[in-house]
């Protein structure tokens, strides 16, 4: 736990934690006299603030005995916070709160945040200072009572936490806050197992990011579909997003978009903004934009808009930077590298394939449950990566495809695979296809099937001809991943030619003389008889 002065063991019980049922986040222990209209209150307010629930037992009466209501609050909190002053041992109910706190601590999981306000540490751990004296005076008619709140003091001293000497309090509650907070309440995301080359891409997406900087800062990951663009911001909110006043990922934004439309999504940003506090209503897409603004603009945030796909969400989600608090972070992460350049990012990262040994790695984790290939199948499976050309998703998916079967079941698979690519790469790979307008799906097919590899001027010039407008169709396909231009030559992952190999081929798989395009020479001869036998049958039956 960062803090003003950490110590000691973590404040995470080494039991572990058991599922119950909860109504606190915090439970508040502390000493009224000397906290409660300062520092406690503001405390309490700033944790308030960050969406934790917190209890305090302003409405509870004080009696000889610790009320059954607080025992029953502490038990029905995540966490407690102790606010150890220098008349904190002078209560017994403080003392038996304590002791109730540590029973939870070890038993239940209860997470314990200990505070030293203007007192020493050492002196609640050892029982010196005023704690010695107010035990001192419990001698004589609470001597039983003594050895257990020694131990739940040395207990609760020995776990981290801050010690609050002097300097600007306000300062140090948003400190505090802010751990709780990440220790509490920051909502990490599933992103998967078996992370292989995660790390390096993490920390260059980090590095865009700047988050030294106090500037608003918007960075773009864009990629082909599969490539790996949602896992990495979902690794890197999850390290990042708690240092934040709010946060949200919206993921899937082109699916939800298409089938929901823009509502929905902007109640979702707003809600993660602002913790669930009160229903937004949303009279039209403009007054959601209008509230989105009005709201953020207050705030440092961090926020990921996942698979964007069209200027129009953005218009209505986040349409400039100065909706932004100070020091906020946004990701997008899209397949249209475009849209980013429309949205004026800070930054951009181009996600690339893994790497030979990276992808040997992912494929064999999933294929043989191993980070390398068993020695017999070592040749089958570089014939797997190779196809692959270091896309996790295919990786993935042909791993778990193959796992557990025979080599001759392998073989078979794979030249299978030569003719026709697995249903779930296909289906993800050709949303990027179906995305496209005419004009550009017939310039993506003819590169697919004609001119992979091929100058991109001679490509224009034929596409001209065919009045394709080829400058414009190529700049697309290429800002849609579906394409890449090097030494103005056009280039094209083979997974996504053969995609578009397979739209050609997909609704008359057998019958290549009803193909738009064709590229081989077995199915120019399988069209021409095709075409013979055809012609024969109509002139029989005109005679």
């Amino acid at each position: 736990m960062a803090s003003t002065s950490s110590f000691r063991a973590s404040s995470s019980s080494s039991t572990p934690s058991i599922p119950r049922t909860t109504t606190y986040d915090v439970f508040l222990s502390f000493r009224g006299e000397d906290t409660r209209f300062n520092f406690t209150d503001h405390l309490y307010s700033a944790l308030g603030r960050r969406g934790i629930s917190t209890f305090r037992d302003d409405k509870l009466s004080r009696g000889e005995a610790i009320a059954p209501e607080l025992l029953n609050a502490i038990e029905k909190s995540r966490s407690s916070v102790i606010v150890f002053s220098e008349n904190y041992a002078r209560s017994r109910w403080c003392l038996d709160e304590l002791v109730k706190i540590m029973e939870c601590h070890k038993d239940l999981g209860h997470a314990v945040f200990p505070i030293f306000y203007h007192v020493d540490p050492s002196h609640v751990r050892k029982q010196e200072g005023s704690f010695r004296e107010a035990l001192a005076g419990y001698e004589e008619n609470w001597k039983d009572k003594i050895p257990r709140w020694r131990t739940a003091l040395t207990e609760a001293a020995n776990l981290s936490g801050w010690h609050i000497l002097d300097g600007y309090e306000s300062n140090k509650i948003k400190e505090i806050t802010n751990s709780i907070f990440r220790r509490l309440k920051c909502k990490r995301l599933d992103a998967g197992a078996n992370l292989v080359g995660i790390d390096s891409r993490v920390k260059e997406m980090i590095l865009r990011l700047h988050m030294e900087s106090s500037d608003v800062r918007i960075v773009g990951i864009y990629g082909v579909g599969g490539i790996g663009k949602t896992t990495i911001a979902k690794v890197i909110y999850n390290k990042l997003s708690c240092e934040f006043e709010c946060m949200s990922f919206l993921e899937d934004i082109r699916g939800k978009f298409n089938t929901q439309g823009l509502s929905p999504l902007q109640n979702q940003l707003l809600d993660d903004i602002l913790k669930g506090e009160g229903s937004q209503n949303i009279n039209s897409v403009a007054h959601g934009a209008s509230m989105i603004k009005d709201i953020l603009s207050s705030k440092r945030v961090f926020i990921v808009l996942d698979d964007v796909d069209d200027q129009s969400q953005l218009e209505y989600l986040l349409r400039h930077r100065e909706w932004l608090g100070e020091g906020s972070r946004v990701i997008i992460t899209t397949r249209n590298k475009h849209v980013l350049d429309v949205q004026k990012v800070d930054d951009l990262y181009e996600v690339k394939g893994l790497n030979f040994e990276e992808a040997c790695e992912l494929f064999s984790l999933y294929a043989f449950e191993q980070n390398l290939p068993k020695s017999d199948y070592r040749n089958l499976s570089h014939r797997v990566v190779g196809y692959c050309q270091g896309l996790p998703l295919a990786l993935k998916v042909l791993g778990c495809l193959l796992l557990k079967k025979t080599i001759p079941e392998w073989e078979s698979e794979l030249r299978k695979l030569d003719r026709e690519p697995e249903a779930k790469i296909l289906s993800v790979l050709k949303r990027s296809y179906d995305g496209l307008g005419h004009t550009e799906k017939s310039i993506f097919l003819d590169v697919a099937c004609f001119f992979k590899g091929e100058d991109r001027d001679f490509v224009s010039k034929i596409l001209d001809a065919c009045d394709f407008h080829a400058e414009i169709g190529i700049k697309n396909l290429n800002d849609k991943c579906l394409i890449t231009l090097q030494y103005n030559r056009i280039h094209m992952h083979d997974l996504i030619q053969q995609m578009g190999l397979e739209i050609v081929r997909e609704k008359f798989p057998d019958e290549p003389n009803k193909w738009s395009r064709l590229w081989d020479t077995c199915d120019f001869e399988r069209a021409l008889t095709a075409h013979k036998v055809r012609a024969k049958c109509m002139n029989s039956l005109k005679h």
